[in-house]
């Protein structure tokens, strides 16, 4: 996953430089460029969705408000069957807690190059920080039993490293078992990165992001039941994100549902 986010990085960096000219835009300017988008993020170790609210300090620089909620998974999880009997689903072996974060972060918005036309890429660079809480609940596998008889039962149970192999696996249970067990890390977070913003309508924002984040607890959370755990997160994102700037004067023309609506400017 790490050489896609790479590759992926280095193609969005050259598309930025191939857009230098496009479109003369005749759409009327926001000033007032206050902005509210989401977005669907990739990690390294993980996926996330993000929600920020960015107000405008000066004309080239912004504070912003991150509110995150994403899924925490170890680097060495790999997805296995059991080996000798048919069974559906895959399972992680070794795996013992679903991890899910919540984070609130407050950071800055520096545009280093200001696109002029329809058809160019603004280029900015943003960091945030702040509390991070970790959720986490136990895993439940369908356990084969075998009996005298030849057959076998199905139980739910914890896994257990020392009990257990592939092959008594028959599945996992449901999600949402062990929601009764869930426990709460609070930690702190930092990200930074770039965002290329390449809309061709002013009001509207279409953006990838690229960067780095890393997620700090102050003990190790226990993912795996198979190696030493982690208490530091350190991953590379990239993100999609989309949404819209916040015009005062006209609230009718902020609104979400514009976003994939691309209208001609008018002559």
């Amino acid at each position: 996953m790490k050489k896609l986010l790479l590759s992926l990085v280095v193609l969005i960096a050259g598309i930025s430089c191939t857009f230098g000219q496009g479109e003369i835009n005749g759409q009327d300017r926001i000033f007032f460029r206050n902005e509210k988008t989401f977005a669907v993020i990739l990690n390294t170790d993980g996926w996330g969705l993000s929600y920020r609210l960015g107000k405008r300090i000066d004309y080239l620089n912004k504070k912003i408000i991150d509110i995150d909620f994403g899924y925490l998974r170890d680097s060495k999880e790999v997805k296995i069957s059991n080996p000798v009997y048919e069974t559906p689903g895959s399972f992680v072996f070794g795996k013992v807690n679903t991890v899910f974060y919540l984070r609130g972060g407050y950071g800055h918005q520096h545009e280093i190059y200001k696109k002029a036309d329809l058809g160019g890429v603004a280029i900015r660079f943003f960091y945030s920080g702040g509390p991070i809480l970790a959720f986490y609940k136990p895993i439940y596998y369908k356990i084969l039993i075998p009996l005298s008889n030849g057959e076998f039962d199905i139980q739910e149970q914890k896994f257990d490293i020392k009990k257990l192999d592939p092959t008594m696996i028959y599945s996992k249970a449901s999600f949402f078992k062990g929601f009764d067990e869930l426990k709460v890390l609070p930690g702190i977070f930092g990200k930074a990165g770039f965002n290329f913003e390449y809309s061709k309508e002013d009001k509207i924002i279409h953006a990838v992001e690229f960067g780095a984040q890393l997620n700090v607890f102050p003990k190790e959370i226990p993912i795996m039941a198979t190696q030493k755990n982690k208490a530091l997160f350190f991953s590379l994102f990239l993100s999609y994100r989309f949404g819209v700037v916040i015009d005062p004067t006209n609230k009718q023309d902020s609104g979400f549902n514009n976003i994939f609506h691309r209208r001609r400017p008018q002559s």
